[in-house]
């Protein structure tokens, strides 16, 4: 009878190596001293036992053996450092141009949203050798991404987006998890990432497109809730076009100013006074528990694609003198 017991996951993405040769050295470190400890309180035991040195002899300071035992832990631990650090940045800097997915988390499933529209749950279908960034959010509790495979996990928190980016390498079939103890059912929620060739990566999508884009359905979300009558480009407009606005950054009417990224967006939404735009007043009233996640996210998705309608434009700047009242809200 076998006796299958694998002590690592594959390794199918770019990260996974990184992450395991810096695994792989803190290990080394680590057994390399608990050998070196040990041997030398066994030696020095026997070395400096009772028997022969019945005596303690006080030993006075060494300047050499201070500057070992303080230089040489400190160039390795310096050296863990600076390591740790540049895969943990790896980690944390999408690549420009990757294949975004929107994910919702939820005791107890996963629910995943492509941007051409199509929904999975505890399934996630995305191609090999090609860059793929999460953008996730909870519903409920705080869950936690995770892809053993691919040596990438983050937490996923309510009322605040995070992200996670891989490129996997190899096609196949690998476990997700949730890394969080998010209730009593919470070894059951796993799932599978399916990596598939480009092609028929393409064939997939092409047969799981239900209800359009998730910029269509942000679009038709958008229309539906009447935003477009105070978030307009023209001078009349009570809250400030939202063409160019993703990515730039807003000044507030109370000071300071933030980058409109997935986070200020889905606020702006939820609780639109707590950041209120320069030059408009806060009337705009809050979406909170009127929209759901995955709604919220097609919005996110909407409005994120508007950048490249007006891309030179400067959201979040006081509206033209010229520009007659009333003003809106954000």
């Amino acid at each position: 009878m076998g006796f299958d017991l694998p002590l690592f996951p594959d390794q199918a993405s770019t990260m996974a190596t990184r992450v395991d040769y810096l695994y792989f050295y803190l290990l080394a470190v680590s057994a390399f001293f608990t050998i070196l400890i040990t041997a030398m309180l066994i030696f020095f035991a026997i070395r400096y036992r009772r028997s022969r040195h019945p005596h303690a002899v006080p030993i006075e300071g060494s300047t050499k053996l201070e500057l070992a035992w303080t230089g040489i832990p400190l160039m390795i631990a310096m050296s863990m450092f600076v390591w740790a650090a540049n895969v943990f940045f790896a980690m944390n800097r999408p690549p420009r141009g990757a294949l975004e997915i929107y994910a919702v988390g939820k005791q107890w499933m996963w629910k995943f949203e492509h941007v051409g529209g199509q929904r999975e749950i505890n399934e996630l279908h995305v191609p090999v050798d090609r860059d793929v960034k999460l953008t996730m959010i909870s519903q409920d509790v705080i869950h936690s991404m995770f892809f053993p495979a691919f040596r990438v996990k983050q937490d996923v928190l309510p009322n605040r987006y995070t992200t996670i980016w891989f490129r996997p390498t190899k096609v196949g079939r690998y476990h997700l998890f949730c890394a969080e103890y998010c209730g009593t059912k919470h070894s059951g929620m796993i799932g599978h990432v399916v990596v598939m060739e480009p092609a028929q990566y393409q064939v997939w999508l092409a047969g799981g497109a239900q209800g359009g884009s998730l910029t269509a359905s942000g679009e038709r979300l958008f229309r539906e809730l009447a935003c477009d009558t105070c978030h307009r480009p023209d001078t009349g407009a009570r809250g400030p076009d939202l063409a160019g606005l993703f990515g730039k950054p807003v000044k507030f009417a109370a000071g300071g100013s933030a980058v409109a990224d997935e986070t200020y967006i889905r606020e702006s939404i939820t609780n639109p006074a707590a950041k209120v735009v320069e030059g408009y007043q806060p009337i705009m009233p809050t979406f909170q528990g009127q929209i759901s996640e995955e709604g919220l996210l097609q919005l996110v998705a909407y409005i994120k694609s508007l950048q490249t309608q007006k891309p030179a434009e400067a959201p979040g700047a006081p509206p033209a003198a010229a520009a007659p009242p009333p003003r809106g809200t954000q």
